[in-house]
């Protein structure tokens, strides 16, 4: 059962979906992007703990983020402060975000990952005419085994790396059975909107050699980072406390030091 926040997001994007019906019907999607996309599994298992640097300006938790820095000068400042990939948001009515924010990003070339809440082939479809390398598919948003099946698959065949999102073991579960090669556990809660870093202690303990885990959420210290990158942890994808810091690439640095 979605919370009424999470159900205002996923209804505000059924207009979305309709849109790009009609566009589907008309034959007028966007063309999909034959072009390179930089390896996002290659960017996380380098040696070393790689840190996904996220471009959130807001957020229903926490309201807004940082406003004023733009998404341009953003790219270069995760990049200067050592970032192995981007997350970026593109949800608009919550976050603040812009399908258009991607291209930016992407730019710098490294990979990006499209965080969204997509839970439609077409919105894996319009992802596709983008420059980005991953796209995030949330469990608790999609709760369909077979439809998460579908999605996962409609992403690798446009060489588009599906990031599934989890919070507990029937989570896991789903995503496992779908074949994600990249795990996400958030620890924040989206029902309850409440942190709780013992969420990746348990569930890392089901990793298999066969997966990239990242761990999201209320990561703020380096020796949080030291700690769930000895539990197993690839990667660390690290949105609010960079994007608040005076200035982010320093913040950046510090995590990644």
């Amino acid at each position: 059962m979605k919370n009424q926040m999470l159900k205002k997001i996923t209804d505000a994007k059924q207009e979305k979906i309709k849109a790009l019906q009609k566009l589907a019907a008309s034959g007028k999607l966007d063309p999909v992007y034959d072009g390179p996309r930089p390896g996002f599994l290659d960017a996380l298992n380098k040696p070393g703990t790689s840190i996904i640097a996220e471009y959130k300006r807001a957020s229903p938790s926490k309201g807004i983020i940082n406003k004023d820095l733009l998404p341009e000068q953003a790219a270069q400042m995760f990049v200067q402060g050592g970032a192995a990939a981007f997350s970026v948001l593109t949800e608009e009515k919550y976050f603040q975000g812009d399908l258009d924010y991607l291209e930016m990003f992407a730019a710098q070339n490294l990979p990006v990952l499209r965080k969204d809440f997509l839970f439609h082939p077409l919105q894996i479809r319009e992802t596709a005419a983008t420059k980005a390398s991953a796209l995030l598919l949330i469990v608790r948003v999609i709760e369909n085994q077979r439809l998460l099946n579908e999605l996962v698959r409609t992403s690798l065949d446009y060489n588009i790396e599906p990031v599934v999102e989890i919070f507990n073991h029937k989570e896991l579960g789903l995503a496992t059975n779908a074949g994600a090669r990249v795990i996400l556990v958030n620890n924040r809660d989206l029902d309850l909107l409440k942190v709780d870093l013992n969420v990746s202690r348990e569930l890392i303990k089901n990793k298999t050699s066969r997966q990239t885990w990242i761990c999201a959420s209320g990561i703020e210290e380096k020796t949080q980072i030291d700690e769930f990158h000895r539990l197993g942890f690839d990667a660390f994808l690290i949105g609010t406390s960079i994007m608040s810091a005076p200035p982010p690439e320093e913040k950046l640095r510090e995590l990644g030091a």
